[in-house]
């Protein structure tokens, strides 16, 4: 049976067994092998969890160019119960989706774009969504653009 304690200081040596330096280092160098070995392992284990109990959790929606968000941006004044203080700000319209997990968002058409994770970003649910965001359809294609293969 092994112990923690035997990976980090080894077995008992006896003592009139003598060990000469090269051995000794040897012995050293594989002691801390199978020492680094064994955190890697747990290290894999440890996050593969973490990430399986992330990913259940999750709820992961993915928005499109156009669609209004929140965005969870909380302040906190002084004087005032963070309870009453409101977090989110918006509605923003998503400019860009940069990847699954990052987009680009703005207030309005002179506000300064943000760029935010999903995880910050909420559905806006309200009657007035903002209108001034245009979604750019792709230019139709004709038969100068469609390369064939002969």
């Amino acid at each position: 049976m092994k112990l923690h304690t035997d990976l980090i200081l080894g077995h008992p040596v006896e003592e009139n067994q003598e060990r000469s330096l090269p051995e000794f280092v040897e012995d050293l160098r594989e002691r801390m092998d199978r020492i680094h070995q064994f955190a890697r392992e747990k290290l894999k284990i440890h996050s593969d969890k973490m990430k399986q109990r992330l990913d259940t959790t999750s709820t992961k929606t993915a928005f499109k160019p156009g669609d209004a968000v929140w965005l969870y941006a909380p302040k906190r004044t002084k004087g005032k119960s963070p309870k009453l203080q409101s977090n989110w700000e918006g509605p923003y319209t998503i400019i860009k989706k940069i990847n699954d997990l990052v987009y680009r968002i703005q207030l309005s058409p002179r506000s300064k774009p943000k760029v935010v994770h999903l995880e910050r970003l909420a559905k806006y649910t309200g009657h007035n969504p903002p209108d001034w965001f245009v979604v750019e359809d792709p230019p139709p294609r004709t038969e100068d653009s469609v390369i064939r293969d002969e």
